[in-house]
């Protein structure tokens, strides 16, 4: 399997991993703070990084790699994850998908102005058109209007655009799973006293859901699904492979439908089919 190939696979283990993101996030704050949820994840998350570093034996990164790396966990570590959780007190898991339909949009902008990559205009078609087809579903939904949930949401899709885009530049040298796991490391100062401070005065009455949630955000979302995301990205470019987002949404419902017993329609499938060409589409003209 060629490097481009192989850089699409990564990218769609990834997506995969992330499409329970939302949900899980959403039935760990009905009964989590979101500024502990947001700690704790990341200093789980940022112990298990550590593991790693050490096991394998991994040289620390250089002075110049320090800025990128403290962009990463702003965006991707700290940011996105505190703002989703936020905003999901406001709004749906199902609401957000309008949201996360802009964030392939948000990656190929940094793509350019951070990774220095200079997609060809039919790719912003194809881009713009992927958004729209997810926006245009999600609204379908009859999703109630709740102005702070989708300002909080909005500026999530922004930090995390830009966390995803400085990751992938930085994984050309450094490695993918290296990446998420120095900044991890980074953040650890950081969030192990913040989740002890903002840690429930009682864990009696916490239920068995909304712990599986905190788990499955600290270990897949915060550090199993950036390993291969980040290394998708490296391989298959920031830009193109960051279109697989897309896809998400669509990946979340078949989750749903398998687990939750949720119906899919056949409008659902219509659009995803829409979406993977646009997929397609951006992914030939991404270069």
């Amino acid at each position: 399997m060629d490097r481009t190939a192989s850089g699409w696979v990564n990218g769609l283990i990834g997506v995969i991993i992330f499409s329970a993101s939302l949900p899980a996030t959403r039935v760990a704050v009905l009964e989590f703070d979101p500024l502990f949820l947001t700690a704790a994840r990341a200093a789980i998350a940022g112990l298990l990084g550590l593991g790693l570093l050490l096991l394998f034996k991994e040289k620390r990164p250089s002075r110049g790699d320090l800025i990128s790396l403290f962009i990463v966990a702003l965006g991707v570590v700290v940011g996105f994850p505190l703002l989703t959780a936020l905003a999901l007190q406001y709004v749906t898991s199902a609401h957000s998908i309008v949201f996360i339909g802009l964030l392939p949009l948000s990656t190929a902008i940094f793509a350019v102005l951070r990774g220095g990559e200079r997609p060809k205009p039919a790719f912003w078609l194809f881009s713009a058109l992927g958004s729209a087809l997810v926006g245009s579903f999600a609204l379908m939904q009859g999703l109630a209007a709740s102005p702070a949930g989708d300002a909080l949401m909005l500026a999530a899709i922004v930090v995390c655009g830009l966390g995803y885009a400085e990751g992938a530049k930085l994984s050309r040298t450094l490695g993918g799973w290296q990446v998420i796991s120095w900044a991890l490391v980074l953040s650890l100062p950081v969030m192990i006293p913040l989740s002890i401070a903002t840690m429930p005065s009682t864990f009696e009455g916490i239920s068995l859901p909304a712990w599986i949630g905190l788990a499955y955000v600290s270990l897949f979302s915060m550090l199993i699904g950036f390993v291969f995301w980040y290394r998708g990205l490296a391989q298959g470019g920031i830009a193109a492979v960051g279109q697989l987002q897309l896809l998400q949404p669509f990946f979340g419902l078949a989750i749903a439908a398998a687990l939750l017993g949720e119906s899919v329609t056949w409008m659902m499938m219509l659009i995803t089919v829409g979406v993977i060409l646009c997929v397609f589409g951006a992914r030939k003209f991404a270069k």
